[in-house]
């Protein structure tokens, strides 16, 4: 079994896209991720994104490599990556939550390596979201 990798970045919906987008975007998502054995959690609070991916550090680096070239966000940053013990999101091929902390998502793309990370994973219980 591949080793476990995981990459959590931010990004900004760009000012073409719309924000009506977003559910598509999840569910193509989800299809391309569950193919992929990828998982984890999308963070959305109407203007910016943060979003933790998981799976083999192969398909995770492709995936992320696909992200920065999509052109219905910009400014995407990877706060964190590296190699993971265990799933933190093994129930969502890609789960999705909106959040009404706009500063949340900005204080996890200022951040950086752990501190992101624990910025990211403290915002779970406040968005009522059980991730196992």
């Amino acid at each position: 079994m591949p080793t476990l990798y995981e990459i959590l970045y931010t990004s900004t919906l760009a000012p073409t896209a719309q924000v009506t987008q977003v559910a598509g975007i999840v569910t193509k998502a989800r299809a391309r991720n569950a193919e992929l054995d990828l998982t984890g959690l999308l963070v959305f609070d109407g203007l910016h994104f943060c979003q933790q991916i998981e799976g083999s550090r192969e398909e995770v680096l492709k995936l992320m490599k696909a992200i920065q070239a999509d052109t219905r966000h910009t400014g995407v940053k990877v706060v964190h990556q590296g190699p993971l013990a265990e799933r933190r999101f093994l129930r969502f091929t890609m789960g999705y939550v909106a959040s009404d902390d706009e500063d949340a998502l900005m204080r996890i793309e200022q951040a950086d390596g752990a501190q992101a990370l624990q910025q990211f994973l403290a915002l779970i219980p406040e968005l009522a979201l059980d991730p196992c």
